[in-house]
């Protein structure tokens, strides 16, 4: 006997995870198939949660992260609601450093984009940045080297995508959220409508909507649906560092550049990333990619020397031609839909993605207009 949903989700991570939870949530009978490959984006992003901080000038994307990080604290809360476990989401503030005197260049810039933000979207909220001279940053980051200029953000956020998609999934399954793990061969299209899919094992899943939710790997299905998906893995190399040292409270750490420190309550820091664009479906840790990250956090954070190794990870993050989101229904395949090209703010911007697209499904106006994310754009 053939099995028959409302909708399938093709890919689990963070952005698949909460296509799957919202739809579940609204009644919707889904599927959502996930075949767990190495090198996932959610499982080695460190989760920064602060947009308002970017120093990105792209205020289509801005703005979109705005409310994205915004609904956090909607989501967060059903979450505790919902299920038992962990979610791994907490406010730490962000500590934005300049170390040298490029990075001093680029302070008062960064910081004329935080006002003009507030300006434009009400956040930061005033009173949320305070400028620290170098003795009042070291004392919220004791590693740290000495500061040339630094500020600190009290309302931005961290996120631990494997802790994070593991919640919606449990909330998920708790709403009737049916999981496969394995991997799907193809896309049933029959005169312009999904009919559903054919799983790697041969097995036929009837399905009048899929959600082509994989990541890096959502190019795959192209010639089946008949549209280009120009979305190709980015590289990230992460390291997580054990500090002999109580870490509760201590901050995110943004030295003005596209590398981080991200502190864990168990006395866990994790430090990074390289953004290789190019590198191919390649998820493993490079010399070249782990002596960046190491330099950049003993520039930043010298104190930091004698931390150990816990672990390495790599993203292979989906980044898009224009570096955009691409969500919302294929052009000309009824039922077909795209939640994929986040590149490397997948944590940022996916649970909210994952909702826009769910809607979408359900035959509801997203809250927050997508067509811009289109494929059809390309």
């Amino acid at each position: 006997m053939t099995d028959r949903y409302d909708a399938v989700v093709v890919g689990g991570g963070i952005v698949g995870s909460s296509v799957a939870y919202h739809l579940a949530r609204e009644g919707t009978d889904a599927l959502l198939v996930d075949r767990r490959d190495e090198g996932r984006a959610t499982d080695a992003g460190a989760g920064i949660l602060s947009p308002a901080t970017t120093s990105r000038d792209d205020e289509t994307w801005v703005r979109f992260a705005v409310e994205a990080v915004a609904y956090y604290d909607e989501l967060v809360p059903a979450l505790e609601a919902e299920q038992d476990g962990p979610h791994g989401y907490a406010e730490r503030g962000l500590l934005a450093v300049a170390v040298n005197g490029a990075e001093a260049d680029a302070y008062d810039e960064t910081l004329e984009l935080v006002r003009e933000r507030r300006a434009e979207y009400g956040t930061p909220a005033p009173g949320t940045i305070r400028e620290l001279d170098s003795e009042e940053a070291k004392a919220r980051f004791p590693p740290l080297a000495e500061t040339k200029r630094a500020f600190h953000y009290d309302d931005a956020a961290r996120v631990d995508g494997r802790t994070f998609e593991a919640a919606l999934r449990r909330a998920g399954r708790a709403h009737g959220l049916t999981e496969r793990e394995g991997g799907v061969a193809e896309i049933l299209v029959e005169g312009g409508d999904v009919r559903g899919v054919t799983l790697a094992d041969g097995e036929t899943v009837e399905a009048e909507n899929v959600i082509v939710a994989g990541g890096a790997w959502s190019a795959a299905f192209e010639s089946q649906l008949g549209v280009e998906v120009p979305v190709e893995p980015q590289r990230g190399q992460i390291v997580h560092l054990d500090v002999d040292e109580d870490t509760e409270g201590w901050p995110i750490v943004s030295p003005f550049r596209s590398h981080y420190m991200v502190s864990w309550d168990d006395g866990r820091v994790a430090a990074g990333a390289t953004r290789e664009t190019g590198a191919g479906f390649a998820p493993h840790t490079t010399v070249a990619g782990l002596r960046e990250v190491f330099d950049e956090v003993l520039r930043v954070a010298p104190g930091l020397s004698d931390a150990s190794l816990r672990t390495s990870r790599v993203g292979l993050r989906p980044l898009s031609e224009d570096g955009h989101p691409v969500l919302g229904e294929v052009p000309g395949v009824a039922g077909a839909y795209l939640a994929t090209g986040h590149g490397p703010t997948g944590l940022q911007l996916g649970p909210y993605s994952g909702k826009l697209v769910a809607q979408a499904v359900r035959g509801e106006t997203p809250e927050t207009d997508v067509s811009q994310f289109g494929v059809g754009r390309f």
